[in-house]
C-alpha cells in the first residue's frame, strides 16, 4: 500500500481536522502524492456518526465503509452476502437464524469481533430505538440475541418477518467494550457522536464538518476483495451544478447529487461515464398532517389535485411519476391505482369542504439547500397552488435543521420533500419507514399517524407467502391514497457521475449513493 499513513487513535479522530481542510479546500500536497484517493463530492454531511442513531445517505456511505454489518446487500436485485458473518442458517419455521463469524474479522484497534460485539450491538441499536431500529422493532428482542460461542451469533425473532436477511446491512457492530468505556449518561451516544469503533476497511483520519472528510485504508483491513485505494475523501458541495464541473475537471472521482441537466451536459465528456439507473427510490411532497391548515383532510386532497403533475415529471428528467406509495415494480405495487392527478374542478370542491373555501392563506414549504431539484418541486407546487389562491413560501434549510424540523408537529412545515431510498428491496421498507407512526418524530415520517395504516403495514411484514402480501399491500395503498399525507410525486432515476479512472463499481439499487469504496480501484 503506497504512503499509508499512520492509523490515527480511533478515541479522538474528529478532532484530526488537519491543516489545509479548511473551507472545503483539498490541499494541493494531497493531491499530488501517489496515494490512491478516491474524491466523492456530495451535498450532505454528517450530521451524526453514531451507527445506531443516524440515518440518511451521507450516515449511510459512513456505515458502509467505517462499519461492518453481519450481512452486507450487492447485486442488482439486492441479495445478502457475506459480512461478518461467512456463514448462516435458519430454521425451517424462519423463525431462528445461526451467524458464525468470519475469523479473521477484526475491529480498528485489532481486536477480533466477537459474537458478544454482535449481540451488544443489536441490542444497543434496539435499546436507544432512533436511526434505523425501526427496521427490527418488535421484530428482534434483547431476549433473541444469544452469544452461543465467541464465533456462533444466534438470533430468535419475536415474530416472523420476511425481509430479515435483507435488514442486517443496516445495523452496523461496534467494538463492546470502547463503547462500554465511555457510556457516560447516554448509553455512549455522546462519544461515537465523535469516536469510532468500527471493523470497517476504511477508518475516519481527518474532519471538517460542513466542507470535507478524509479516511484511510484501515491497517487492520481484513475484507476479501478490496481494490487498491489508500483512502476517500468525502467532499461537501451545496449546489450539483459544482460537481459536476468538479467531476469533468477531474478534482473529484464521483458526484452524487446530479440534475437531469447535469447528466445531460455530461454525454460524451472525455473521462466521465454517466450511471442512469431505475431504483426503489420515491419522492413525494408530505403534509403535516397534525398541525395547522393541512391536518384537514379536504384540504390535503385540494392540494393533491391541483398540483400539476405533467410539470412534476418535467421538471424530474430521467423519471416516471408515482403512482401510490410504493415504488413501481417492487412486490406488492399496485399499478392500476386510483390516485389524484391534476382536476382543478376535484380540487376546488375538495377547498370548498375546509375552514377557507376561497383560499387566502399562506403555506411553508422546505427543502434541503444544495438540492436545486427540490426546489424545483417547490416552484410547481407554488404555481399549482395559485389556482386554489394559496400562497406558499419557499424555504431553503441545511440537512440537519430539515431533520430537526421533524422532532414535533408544530415545527414540521406544512409541505417537506423527501426521497425515500429503500435500503432493502421490500416493500416492508418504504411502508415501515415512510407510513408507520413508530417513525414520527423522524425525518421519513414526521407526522403521519392512521391506526389501520399501521395494522396493515405489521401485517405485511410479518406475513411470510408472497400472494397474501400483495393482498395486504393493495388494501395499504389504497388506505394510505384514501389518507392524502403525501404529495404522490416522482421515481427519479439514480444519477451518478463517474470519472473512467474507477474501476470494479457496480450499480445496486438500494442506497446507492452510499457507495462502498472497499471493492474500488484507481487507474
Amino acid at each position: 500500500m503506497p504512503n499509508s499513513p499512520q492509523a490515527p487513535t480511533r478515541r479522538h479522530v474528529l478532532a484530526l481536522a488537519g491543516a489545509g481542510l479548511a473551507a472545503g479546500t483539498i490541499p494541493a500536497s494531497l493531491l499530488a502524492s501517489d496515494q490512491r484517493l478516491m474524491i466523492i463530492a456530495s451535498g450532505q454531511d454528517f450530521p451524526n456518526i453514531d451507527p445506531h442513531t443516524s440515518s440518511g445517505s451521507a450516515p449511510a456511505f459512513f456505515m458502509r465503509n467505517v462499519y461492518d454489518p453481519l450481512l452486507r446487500s450487492s447485486g442488482a436485485p439486492p441479495e445478502p452476502v457475506p459480512g461478518l458473518a461467512q456463514s448462516w442458517e435458519a430454521s425451517e419455521d424462519g423463525m431462528v437464524f445461526t451467524f458464525r463469524l468470519d475469523p479473521a474479522a477484526r475491529f480498528h484497534s485489532g481486536q477480533p469481533v466477537t459474537a458478544r460485539d454482535v449481540v451488544y450491538s443489536l441490542a444497543r441499536a434496539l435499546r436507544l430505538a432512533k436511526g434505523n431500529s425501526w427496521m427490527l422493532r418488535n421484530i428482534v428482542t434483547p431476549e433473541g440475541l444469544e452469544a452461543v460461542d465467541p464465533a456462533t451469533v444466534r438470533i430468535t425473532l419475536a415474530t416472523p418477518f420476511a425481509a430479515f436477511l435483507s435488514v442486517l446491512p443496516w445495523f452496523p457492530v461496534v467494538e463492546k467494550a470502547a463503547v462500554e468505556a465511555h457510556l457516560g449518561e447516554d448509553d455512549g451516544q455522546s462519544w461515537l457522536m465523535s469516536n469510532t469503533a468500527g471493523s470497517g476497511p476504511f477508518e475516519l483520519w481527518q474532519s471538517r464538518p460542513g466542507a470535507l472528510y478524509r479516511f484511510i485504508r484501515s491497517p487492520n483491513a481484513w475484507q476479501p476483495g478490496g481494490g487498491n485505494l489508500d483512502g476517500v475523501i468525502w467532499r461537501v458541495s451545496r449546489e450539483a451544478a459544482s460537481e459536476r464541473l468538479m467531476l469533468q475537471r477531474g478534482e473529484v472521482h464521483a458526484a452524487l447529487d446530479l440534475t437531469s441537466e447535469d447528466m445531460d451536459a455530461l454525454e460524451g465528456a472525455p473521462g466521465v461515464v454517466r450511471v442512469i439507473e431505475p431504483e426503489y427510490r420515491t419522492f413525494s411532497i408530505k403534509m403535516n398532517t397534525r398541525h395547522g391548515p393541512l391536518a384537514d383532510i379536504n384540504m390535503r386532497r385540494a392540494i393533491s389535485h391541483a398540483v400539476n403533475y405533467r410539470a412534476l415529471l418535467d421538471s424530474a428528467g430521467y423519471a416516471e411519476l408515482m403512482v401510490g406509495p410504493l415504488p413501481n415494480g417492487i412486490l406488492g405495487h399496485d399499478p392500476g391505482l386510483e390516485v389524484p392527478r391534476h382536476d382543478l374542478e376535484a380540487a376546488r370542491a375538495h377547498l370548498a369542504r375546509t375552514a377557507t373555501p376561497e383560499g387566502g392563506i399562506t403555506l411553508k414549504m422546505v427543502y434541503v439547500s444544495h438540492l436545486d431539484q427540490e426546489r424545483r418541486y417547490a416552484m410547481v407546487l407554488l404555481d399549482s397552488l395559485k389556482a386554489l389562491g394559496i400562497g406558499l413560501e419557499i424555504q431553503p434549510l441545511s440537512w440537519p435543521d430539515m431533520v430537526a424540523a421533524c422532532a414535533r408537529p408544530e415545527t414540521f412545515p406544512d409541505f417537506f420533500p423527501v426521497y425515500q431510498t429503500a435500503n432493502y428491496g421490500d416493500p416492508d421498507n418504504i411502508a415501515y419507514a415512510a407510513y408507520h407512526s413508530a417513525s414520527n418524530g423522524n425525518w421519513q415520517n414526521a407526522v403521519y399517524s392512521n391506526p389501520e395504516v399501521d395494522r396493515l403495514i405489521e401485517a405485511g411484514r410479518a406475513e411470510m407467502d408472497p400472494d397474501k402480501r400483495r393482498q395486504i399491500y393493495g388494501a395499504f395503498q389504497r388506505a394510505v391514497v384514501a389518507d392524502a399525507p403525501d404529495i404522490f410525486g416522482v421515481l427519479e432515476k439514480r444519477k451518478l457521475g463517474l470519472r473512467a479512472s474507477i474501476q470494479n463499481y457496480v450499480f445496486t439499487p438500494v442506497a446507492s449513493n452510499a457507495i462502498e469504496c472497499w471493492p474500488l480501484s484507481l487507474t
